[in-house]
Protein backbone atom coordinates (compact mmCIF):
# COMPACT_ATOMS: atom_id res chain seq x y z
CA UNK A 1 0.00 0.00 0.00
CA UNK A 2 1.32 3.27 -0.79
CA UNK A 3 1.33 6.34 1.14
CA UNK A 4 0.41 9.60 -0.26
CA UNK A 5 2.59 12.24 -0.81
CA UNK A 6 0.94 14.27 2.39
CA UNK A 7 1.27 11.46 4.86
CA UNK A 8 5.00 10.54 3.89
CA UNK A 9 6.39 14.46 4.25
CA UNK A 10 4.63 14.82 7.80
CA UNK A 11 5.65 11.32 8.35
CA UNK A 12 9.14 12.39 7.69
CA UNK A 13 8.85 15.89 9.32
CA UNK A 14 7.79 13.65 12.87
CA UNK A 15 10.74 11.23 12.43
CA UNK A 16 12.91 14.35 11.50
CA UNK A 17 11.97 16.63 14.15
CA UNK A 18 12.10 13.81 16.63
CA UNK A 19 15.80 13.41 15.49
CA UNK A 20 16.30 16.92 15.98
CA UNK A 21 15.27 16.72 19.72
CA UNK A 22 17.02 13.82 20.45
CA UNK A 23 20.48 15.27 18.17
CA UNK A 24 19.96 18.56 20.58
CA UNK A 25 19.20 16.69 23.89
CA UNK A 26 22.50 14.90 23.10
CA UNK A 27 24.10 18.09 22.57
CA UNK A 28 23.25 19.97 25.66
CA UNK A 29 24.11 16.81 27.68
CA UNK A 30 27.82 16.51 26.13
CA UNK A 31 28.00 19.85 27.08
CA UNK A 32 26.73 20.18 30.72
CA UNK A 33 29.84 19.90 32.52
CA UNK A 34 31.08 23.33 31.15
CA UNK A 35 27.65 24.78 31.74
CA UNK A 36 27.01 23.35 34.88
CA UNK A 37 28.59 24.66 37.91
CA UNK A 38 28.15 21.72 40.74
CA UNK A 39 29.16 22.60 44.10
CA UNK A 40 32.56 22.13 44.88
CA UNK A 41 34.30 21.45 48.22
CA UNK A 42 37.58 21.22 49.77
CA UNK A 43 38.47 18.78 51.58
CA UNK A 44 41.48 17.26 52.97
CA UNK A 45 41.13 13.59 54.15
CA UNK A 46 42.72 12.22 57.68
CA UNK A 47 44.97 8.66 57.10
CA UNK A 48 42.24 6.92 58.93
CA UNK A 49 39.40 8.50 56.72
CA UNK A 50 40.95 7.14 53.68
CA UNK A 51 41.31 3.79 54.69
CA UNK A 52 37.97 3.37 56.29
CA UNK A 53 36.98 4.46 52.53
CA UNK A 54 39.31 2.68 50.53
CA UNK A 55 40.43 -0.58 52.67
CA UNK A 56 37.27 -1.12 54.86
CA UNK A 57 34.66 0.27 52.81
CA UNK A 58 33.02 1.78 55.61
CA UNK A 59 29.31 3.14 55.24
CA UNK A 60 30.07 6.17 56.84
CA UNK A 61 32.47 7.30 53.80
CA UNK A 62 30.22 5.85 51.16
CA UNK A 63 28.70 9.10 50.35
CA UNK A 64 32.27 10.89 50.01
CA UNK A 65 34.26 8.31 47.77
CA UNK A 66 30.99 8.65 45.37
CA UNK A 67 31.22 12.28 45.70
CA UNK A 68 34.88 12.65 45.07
CA UNK A 69 34.87 10.45 42.36
CA UNK A 70 31.98 12.62 41.08
CA UNK A 71 33.84 15.62 41.66
CA UNK A 72 31.50 17.09 43.93
CA UNK A 73 34.24 17.14 46.15
CA UNK A 74 38.07 17.99 45.85
CA UNK A 75 40.44 16.13 47.97
CA UNK A 76 43.69 17.32 48.81
CA UNK A 77 46.90 15.73 49.58
CA UNK A 78 50.40 16.21 49.62
CA UNK A 79 53.73 14.50 49.56
CA UNK A 80 53.95 14.32 53.52
CA UNK A 81 50.29 13.00 53.70
CA UNK A 82 50.67 10.68 50.98
CA UNK A 83 53.83 8.93 52.70
CA UNK A 84 51.51 8.77 56.01
CA UNK A 85 49.35 6.97 54.20
CA UNK A 86 51.69 4.34 52.37
CA UNK A 87 53.95 3.57 56.00
CA UNK A 88 50.06 2.92 57.39
CA UNK A 89 49.09 0.78 54.34
CA UNK A 90 51.85 -1.38 55.11
CA UNK A 91 50.63 -2.39 58.59
CA UNK A 92 50.57 -5.65 59.38
CA UNK A 93 47.51 -6.08 60.83
CA UNK A 94 45.97 -4.36 57.39
CA UNK A 95 46.71 -8.10 55.88
CA UNK A 96 47.57 -5.88 52.51
CA UNK A 97 49.65 -7.57 50.62
CA UNK A 98 52.07 -5.55 47.73
CA UNK A 99 49.53 -5.39 45.24
CA UNK A 100 46.64 -4.12 47.10
CA UNK A 101 48.89 -2.02 48.98
CA UNK A 102 49.63 -0.91 45.69
CA UNK A 103 45.97 -0.62 44.78
CA UNK A 104 45.06 1.24 47.45
CA UNK A 105 47.49 4.09 47.04
CA UNK A 106 47.23 4.65 42.83
CA UNK A 107 43.07 4.85 43.89
CA UNK A 108 44.11 7.89 46.60
CA UNK A 109 46.79 9.27 43.78
CA UNK A 110 43.66 9.47 41.35
CA UNK A 111 41.28 11.31 43.10
CA UNK A 112 43.62 13.77 44.73
CA UNK A 113 44.34 16.92 43.75
CA UNK A 114 48.41 17.70 45.12
CA UNK A 115 48.87 20.46 47.29
CA UNK A 116 52.60 20.40 48.25
CA UNK A 117 54.15 23.04 50.21
CA UNK A 118 54.00 26.74 48.64
CA UNK A 119 55.99 30.12 49.60
CA UNK A 120 53.26 31.84 50.98
CA UNK A 121 53.11 32.97 54.58
CA UNK A 122 50.97 29.58 56.46
CA UNK A 123 48.67 31.07 58.78
CA UNK A 124 48.55 30.69 62.36
CA UNK A 125 47.30 27.57 63.68
CA UNK A 126 46.89 25.24 66.77
CA UNK A 127 48.98 23.03 67.61
CA UNK A 128 47.99 19.32 67.67
CA UNK A 129 49.40 17.13 70.64
CA UNK A 130 50.14 14.75 67.95
CA UNK A 131 52.87 15.81 65.92
CA UNK A 132 52.12 13.22 63.47
CA UNK A 133 48.83 15.32 62.80
CA UNK A 134 49.59 18.49 62.16
CA UNK A 135 50.31 18.15 58.64
CA UNK A 136 46.82 17.73 58.24
CA UNK A 137 46.04 20.77 59.56
CA UNK A 138 48.88 22.56 57.32
CA UNK A 139 47.60 21.12 54.73
CA UNK A 140 44.57 22.06 54.84
CA UNK A 141 45.25 25.69 55.90
CA UNK A 142 47.22 25.73 52.43
CA UNK A 143 45.21 24.29 49.93
CA UNK A 144 42.16 26.24 51.37
CA UNK A 145 39.77 23.99 52.44
CA UNK A 146 36.74 23.87 53.69
CA UNK A 147 37.10 21.34 55.90
CA UNK A 148 39.53 18.63 57.46
CA UNK A 149 37.33 15.18 57.72
CA UNK A 150 38.50 13.03 60.46
CA UNK A 151 37.87 10.31 62.94
CA UNK A 152 41.18 11.38 65.52
CA UNK A 153 39.94 12.45 68.91
CA UNK A 154 42.80 15.26 69.13
CA UNK A 155 42.26 16.83 65.70
CA UNK A 156 38.57 16.75 66.34
CA UNK A 157 39.35 18.39 69.98
CA UNK A 158 41.07 21.46 68.16
CA UNK A 159 37.79 22.25 66.16
CA UNK A 160 36.09 23.44 69.85
CA UNK A 161 39.79 25.78 70.42
CA UNK A 162 38.67 29.45 70.96
CA UNK A 163 42.35 31.01 71.10
CA UNK A 164 43.16 30.46 68.00
CA UNK A 165 40.77 28.42 66.06
CA UNK A 166 41.51 26.55 62.71
CA UNK A 167 40.29 28.36 59.26
CA UNK A 168 38.43 25.65 58.35
CA UNK A 169 36.03 23.07 60.10
CA UNK A 170 37.65 20.09 61.78
CA UNK A 171 34.63 17.05 61.20
CA UNK A 172 33.72 13.50 61.24
CA UNK A 173 32.86 11.65 58.31
CA UNK A 174 29.50 12.22 59.30
CA UNK A 175 29.43 15.44 59.95
CA UNK A 176 30.74 16.62 56.61
CA UNK A 177 28.04 14.49 54.83
CA UNK A 178 25.67 16.97 56.43
CA UNK A 179 27.93 20.34 55.44
CA UNK A 180 28.91 19.16 52.04
CA UNK A 181 24.66 18.83 51.82
CA UNK A 182 24.91 16.54 48.44
CA UNK A 183 22.45 13.66 48.83
CA UNK A 184 19.16 15.42 48.93
CA UNK A 185 20.35 17.80 45.88
CA UNK A 186 22.66 15.80 43.59
CA UNK A 187 22.39 11.83 45.17
CA UNK A 188 26.36 11.63 45.50
CA UNK A 189 25.15 8.76 48.27
CA UNK A 190 23.59 6.55 45.90
CA UNK A 191 25.21 4.62 43.16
Amino acid sequence: MALSGKSTRETIARVSGRRLHRITLIALFLHMPEEIQWPTKRIVLDTNIVMDMLHFQDKRTTWLKNAITRRHVLCFSDAACFAELERVAAYPEFQLDNARQDALLAHYADFIVKCDVGTGQAPILPRCRDADDQKFLELAARCKAEMLVTRDKQLLRLARYRHNPPPFAIVTAEEAEKLVQLSAEYPASTV
